[in-house]
């Protein structure tokens, strides 16, 4: 199914970071054109994968700015900002784009203008809000600082840039959903255990995904067996923080 939709010109980069903390480049006219109905080609195809790579996240750059940066996130809460010329590099087999600790992965990636508030959630339905300032800008290398302190047992499922006038939209195993105001959570320090940002039941099971979301938008929500569902966001109630959905 379609997760990722640019408009783009054939001089502009696409950033493909894996789950392992990769980060391999192509330039848009090396992707073969096709037609309307046309598959398209497998990613294998185009970039150097070992075999245990996923593509977690894909970002589209213009150029690379200075005053632009890469905010990343990990499995088990560790976030890193760095400047976005640092991911400068056309070698062909990927470049490290953070150190990862033994069994964590990356998650998520947003590009961000150096003072945009981000907010991570957890499989445990815990949501944390920080400004971006609170974490220094670091080297592609680097391994990042804590984003949110974690429970035993929970882990990070994504993050997001928190928009003026938006909603979180949180989604569970079972298939429950709901949004709340970005505005409901506030802005906290950076490390901190954060909020119950959905409540977590028995029936409903554990978060799987969250989006921040305006009321235009519309979401695709895909099952394990490859069954597809595409709703209108005004379609889904809007809820206080600490609800089922």
């Amino acid at each position: 199914f379609v997760e990722h939709l640019f408009i783009t010109t054939t001089h502009h980069y696409l950033l493909f970071f894996t789950n392992r903390g990769k980060v391999y480049r192509l330039k848009v006219y090396e992707i073969p054109d096709a037609s309307r109905q046309a598959k398209g080609m497998a990613i294998v195809n185009l970039l150097s994968l070992t075999g245990e790579d996923k593509i977690t996240a894909v970002i589209p750059v213009k150029e690379y700015s200075e005053n632009q940066f890469l905010l990343t996130a990990t499995q088990r809460g560790t976030v890193k900002k760095t400047c976005l010329n640092e991911y400068d590099s056309s070698r062909k087999d990927g470049i490290i784009a953070l150190t990862l600790d033994e069994g964590d992965e990356l998650v998520g990636v947003n590009l961000t203008e150096g003072e945009d508030d981000v907010i991570i959630a957890t499989r445990r339905g815990l949501a944390i809000r920080f400004s971006e300032k609170d974490v220094r800008s670091m080297g592609r290398a680097a391994r990042g600082v804590r984003g949110i302190n974690l429970s035993a047992g929970d882990q990070v499922i994504g993050m997001d840039i928190a928009k003026a006038g938006a909603s979180l939209l949180m989604v569970t195993e079972s298939g429950a959903s709901k949004r709340t105001p970005v505005a409901e959570f506030r802005t906290q320090n950076r490390g901190g255990k954060g909020v119950i940002g959905m409540k977590i039941t028995q029936r409903n099971g554990l978060i799987v995904g969250l989006l921040v979301v305006s009321e235009e938008d519309e979401v695709m929500i895909i099952t394990q067996e490859g069954i597809m569902i595409r709703v209108p966001v005004s379609g889904i109630s809007t809820m206080g923080r600490s609800t089922q959905g």
